[in-house]
């Protein structure tokens, strides 16, 4: 099997590493050569552009920032649409909106090209490791093909539904993920200023029924003021921005995530867009002019 991997950024390339060393053929390219030489060097071919990466490809694996980043690299003049042969297979890990899935997997049908909105949760540890969490959309039969190439990448592969249900869902993710860092952030400084050392307050409450995936990674860089992107504020304010959209094309109420997306684009505003979502705690930060510590 013949893969092309395009878009490796903090997520993808670990991710085309994890493939490499599953055995896989891979042939990746990236806007940044030096992420592109990097993967080469574990053992990938390189390509010079899009249509090096797809034109052999079986499949070819996208993992870009946006909707508008996906429709370039695959439907739009000079993509992969024009390259990829009949019978070739796209999935596309980034986390985009789930109207543009249904929009791309169309035109690649009318191709005969099939396609999985794949995309992922974790962040770039879980990348690094190859266990991250695959929330996938599609027909069933592409999913069983690929489900073993997915998980070289990731612990859970889980298909969702059909076309789009994997974007659905990842942002059903990313609502619960940023609100339970908001309340992570929102309960610490609050027990710090009551006079409880954050500390014993994450010690003591991280096995009981409020303890999460979220507050095991999050709160200690909170506490350590360690802000490195393992996932950024933009990134996070980009998904939820798609939930927006999503919300109103369904008619769904979001006020949780409005009011978590409001806090985050203050955060941009103030210059810390680049800094990992943890940085919630900035927001508390800023307005009570104390630093959470332990």
């Amino acid at each position: 099997m013949k893969i092309g991997f395009i878009g490796l950024g903090i997520m993808g390339k670990p991710m085309a590493k994890n493939l490499i060393r599953g055995g896989y053929n891979l042939t990746v390219y990236d806007l940044n050569q030096a992420a592109v030489a990097e993967v080469a060097a574990c053992g990938a071919q390189e390509a010079q552009d899009i249509a090096g990466a797809a034109k052999d490809a079986d499949v070819l694996i996208t993992m870009v920032p946006n909707s508008p980043q996906v429709k370039q690299v695959l439907i739009e003049k000079g993509g992969a649409i024009e390259f990829l042969k009949k019978g070739a297979v796209v999935i596309d890990c980034s986390s985009i909106n789930p109207m543009a899935s249904r929009e791309i997997a169309a035109l690649l049908a009318d191709r005969g090209i099939e396609m999985l909105d794949a995309p992922v949760s974790g962040g770039e540890p879980k990348a690094v490791d190859g266990t991250l969490a695959f929330m996938v959309g599609g027909k069933r039969e592409v999913f069983e093909a690929h489900k073993e190439l997915l998980s070289h990448m990731g612990s859970s592969v889980v298909l969702c539904g059909g076309i789009g249900a994997g974007n659905v869902t990842k942002l059903c993710n990313q609502i619960m993920v940023a609100v339970n860092i908001a309340g992570v952030a929102e309960a610490l400084m609050l027990g710090q200023h009551a006079g409880v050392a954050p500390e014993k307050i994450f010690e003591a409450i991280k096995g009981g029924l409020a303890g999460s995936t979220v507050l095991n990674a999050k709160a200690p860089m909170m506490m350590d003021q360690n802000f490195k992107p393992g996932f950024r504020i933009d990134l996070h304010i980009k998904d939820l921005n798609n939930v927006v959209d999503a919300a109103r094309s369904v008619d769904a109420p979001i006020p949780l995530t409005q009011s978590v997306l409001e806090m985050m684009k203050i955060l941009h505003r103030d210059g810390d867009g680049a800094c990992d979502h943890s940085s919630l705690v900035k927001y508390y930060q800023k307005l009570t002019g104390e630093a959470l510590h332990h």
